[in-house]
């Protein structure tokens, strides 16, 4: 085993050298500047979150903000980031503080686990960093960092491994030391991830554990962590309906949970017939999904599938779209005109298609 005694020394020595510190979320540190950086940074790389995260903050500036604002305005400055129970869940999170806490951001790991979309890593990284209390996180890039120096073996998607992973990230936590140290240490763990450990091309000469890293050591850097058992994707076949009159096109509200849940798109179906069925119920032709204009094949991959999206052009045979109403959960949308609603990736990619083929 190496000597982990010094580890959190070399740690918040490299950082007071090399750390990131000018981070938009770092100016002022508070806990809901942190908070919303913590949401955005999972499963998302620091420069992809950046303009997300800006372009919130001037939106939805605090805590009260956030909680009394319209879901759609929320989803809408989301629109892009992906994972879109994250968007619904801070919103969700920010009412819960507001009703049951008045508006203040809880300090204890129970009270801050116990709000929507929070799980251990991202409360323990919110209070040491912005409360400064000690307390061990476990975000990829921490993962990556304990699994190459203590080389430990198999993925850490198994309970037993992130357990393990877990016990070390509490032994490693620094011990009496000022407060503020507990803060950069928890930044200086995803620093060090993220610059240096990182997933490809690590840069094993410039770190500072590199003479107790297991994996350095016995060169095997590149076999840990232990990646996730590969596996096929299946794909599913969808068909999208973009169903326009002059320069207005039709759009819904998904369900609010599951796959872009919230979000508004265009009509969704599996199947030909059930697209067909969809029109006919809106007093239209059953044949507009044929004389309709394909757009090329559109693919989108989740975590856990790809889907192939074949959207249709519909410019309805009736000059008049008082057929197809709008409701709470619809409306026609003018392409010209700011949409004030949360659109996923794919129906934002396939609406600018449709603006170059219309305007």
């Amino acid at each position: 085993m190496p000597d982990i005694a010094p580890f959190p020394d070399r740690i918040l020595n490299w950082f007071d050298q090399h750390g990131r510190k000018d981070l938009p979320w770092q100016h002022p540190i508070t806990p809901y500047r942190v908070w919303i950086s913590e949401i955005m940074l999972q499963q998302t790389q620091v420069q992809t979150v950046i303009p997300y995260y800006e372009k919130f903050m001037q939106r939805f500036p605090d805590l009260h903000s956030l909680a009394n604002a319209p879901t759609d305005d929320v989803l809408k400055h989301w629109s892009g980031l992906g994972y879109y129970a994250r968007a619904r869940n801070l919103h969700k999170a920010a009412q819960q503080i507001r009703d049951e806490h008045g508006g203040e951001f809880p300090d204890t790991l129970e009270q801050v686990t116990a709000l929507s979309g929070i799980g251990r890593s991202t409360a323990s990284a919110i209070l040491s960093i912005a409360f400064k209390q000690a307390h061990p996180i476990l975000d990829g890039n921490v993962k990556r960092v304990l699994a190459r120096f203590h080389t430990v073996e198999g993925w850490y998607g198994h309970t037993a491994v992130q357990k393990q992973l877990w016990a070390l990230a509490e032994q490693h936590v620094p011990e009496q030391v000022e407060p503020q140290r507990y803060a950069d240490y928890t930044q200086a763990m995803m620093d060090l991830g993220a610059t240096l450990c990182s997933r490809s091309k690590p840069r094993c000469t410039e770190c500072p554990l590199q003479d107790d890293c297991m994996a350095h050591q016995t060169e095997t850097v590149s076999k840990y962590p232990t990646p996730k058992p590969k596996r096929t994707l299946p794909e599913r076949q969808a068909i999208m309906l973009l169903m326009h009159q002059d320069q207005s096109i039709y759009l819904e509200r998904r369900p609010p949970s599951g796959i872009w849940g919230g979000l508004w798109s265009f009509p969704q179906f599996e199947d030909a017939d059930s697209a067909r069925n969809w029109l006919e119920k809106q007093g239209l032709d059953r044949s507009e999904l044929e004389t309709g204009t394909p757009l090329p094949e559109y693919k989108h991959t989740f975590s856990h599938y790809r889907l192939m999206i074949q959207a249709i052009m519909i410019n309805p045979q009736k000059p008049d779209t008082s057929s197809v109403m709008e409701t709470d959960g619809s409306i026609w949308y003018n392409i010209n005109d700011e949409f004030d609603g949360g659109l996923a990736t794919p129906v934002q990619d396939l609406l600018k298609t449709f603006k170059e083929k219309t305007l």
